[in-house]
């Protein structure tokens, strides 16, 4: 591969993918980037430990070759104005599949409205995944922070998201608002006399079958390495409202779950009717229906008959493998309504672990559960595809901080030790983990975290001097 203003180093190999899945050589090559605003503290203090975490873990078995890449306003820098996303950077993620970035401003002008977001629709990184975990002594607005113990998996290439719409005023937006007024809606009985404004805005909010299952897949096999206690799946979606959009990607998660893993997984309602056949052998099917849908008696007769061959057809299928208890032992899938899970993981944050939604959602829910666990400051994530991988810092660049060696690289650290753990170095992940904790808990943080600690840290550690302690408390 020949690029214009960048090189490889010498040394390192290539990750490559299988099935989906990375095939991680003991000196792999990964490009990074450094980020705008902020990103230039963030990213050498976040190096710092990475390095030291694998030479830690391994004594020089493995060692990660870094590669610097340009995206943002350093890449503007390097290749010109309105360079933001400049062609040797893309062919290098590409080439060597796993990167991770720091912060990335939004270009006023230039034509690109998210860097973000032009990442993960270029290499179809459809997952966009986002633990958000309590680490003890962080400090959280929330009463018993450290309930909360989740990960979201939030697809990232459909949805409004896409980007399709049409502004108010605009020829297009006037075509269409025409078309759906005097043919689509009325030539659809169960629109009523509904009309679309004429001053409205326009935009379309897709969700393909593809989408929704690929997401639910990787979620799922997310699950199947969690301890026995979390391995729940809960699909978040306001499918009482859009019922062919968010309420389909919740039958088709259903669907991909009850097919290709059916050995392995349970859903609540499943669990329901085993449960109740358990407890009474000879319960009736009518019975059974009864006692999972509370208002079964006052439906129509042809839905209690659904109701009571949905009972017969889930005994049928799985009491054999699934009943007598082992239900308990499977994952469990259940689903959600959005605005309720936002109410849930307040009052009843342990009772979730994997939440799987669509962008929309689950760019709103993300930030409200790390809100939770510290703020973003403190939220790592990935974007991940079947062929590429980035890593990212959730936050923004706080370019006013910029240069001032202040900022808590804690968010570029977690989504480095969620790159560890992708790679399959778990040792690594686990002494940046166990590091990042015991500093927080001996109070050795940066101005963000010190500020709000009872009683207050004075004065907070640096940036790189809160990289070294963490690197102490390995």
């Amino acid at each position: 591969m020949t690029y214009e203003k960048i090189a490889p180093p010498t040394t390192g190999a290539k990750i490559t993918f299988q099935n989906g899945e990375p095939i991680v050589p003991d000196n792999p090559i990964i490009p990074y980037i450094r980020g705008d605003g902020t990103g230039i503290d963030l990213w050498p203090a976040s190096q710092l430990v990475f390095d030291a975490a694998v030479e830690k873990a391994y004594g020089g078995k493995r060692q990660i070759s870094w590669f610097k890449i340009f995206v943002g306003d350093e890449a503007c820098d390097t290749y010109g104005t309105y360079q933001y996303l400049p062609d040797d950077s893309l062919a290098a993620i590409k080439e060597y599949g796993v990167a991770i970035k720091g912060p990335l401003t939004t270009p006023i002008g230039g034509g690109i409205r998210s860097l973000n977001v032009a990442l993960r629709q270029i290499f179809d990184l459809y997952a966009c995944v986002r633990p958000c975990k309590y680490y003890a002594g962080t400090p959280s607005p929330h009463r018993t922070p450290e309930k909360l113990d989740v990960i979201i998996y939030r697809e990232n290439t459909e949805d409004i998201y896409l980007g399709i719409e049409w502004k108010q005023g605009s020829e297009t937006a006037d075509r269409l608002i025409k078309l759906l007024n005097e043919d689509l809606i009325p030539g659809t009985p169960e629109h009523g006399k509904k009309q679309i404004p004429l001053d409205a805005g326009i935009g379309i909010k897709p969700i393909s079958k593809k989408g929704s299952q690929r997401l639910v897949r990787r979620a799922m096999k997310h699950a199947l390495r969690l301890p026995k206690a979390k391995q729940m799946v809960t699909l978040v979606h306001k499918g009482n409202i859009m019922k062919y959009t968010e309420g389909a990607f919740r039958d088709w998660g259903y669907e991909l779950v009850t097919s290709e893993f059916r050995a392995e997984c349970v859903t609540e309602r499943e669990s329901w009717i085993l449960g109740n056949k358990e407890r009474q052998p000879d319960i009736t099917l009518e019975e059974n229906a009864r006692q999972i849908d509370p208002g079964y008696n006052a439906l129509t007769a042809d839905k209690k008959e659904k109701i009571c061959a949905e009972v017969k057809e889930v005994l049928e299928a799985i009491w054999e493998t699934h009943g007598n208890g082992q239900w308990k032992e499977k994952i469990m899938v259940n689903d959600r309504i959005a605005d309720s899970i936002f109410q849930q993981i307040q009052t009843r944050p342990d009772e979730y672990s994997i939440l799987a939604t669509m962008n929309l959602n689950g760019d709103y829910l993300s930030d409200a559960a790390a809100a939770i666990v510290g703020g973003l400051g403190m939220g790592p994530g990935a974007n991940i595809g079947d062929e590429c991988a980035i890593f990212e810092a959730t936050h923004g660049t706080a370019p006013k901080h910029a240069g001032l060696d202040r900022v808590n690289p804690g968010s570029l650290l977690l989504s480095g030790v969620m790159m560890l753990e992708y790679m399959g170095w778990q040792e690594a992940a686990d002494l940046i983990t166990k590091g990042l904790s015991a500093a927080i808990a001996n109070r050795e943080v940066t101005y963000d975290l010190a500020r709000m600690m009872e009683p207050p840290v004075e004065p907070p550690l640096k940036c790189s001097e809160f990289a070294k302690a963490i690197i102490q408390h390995f």
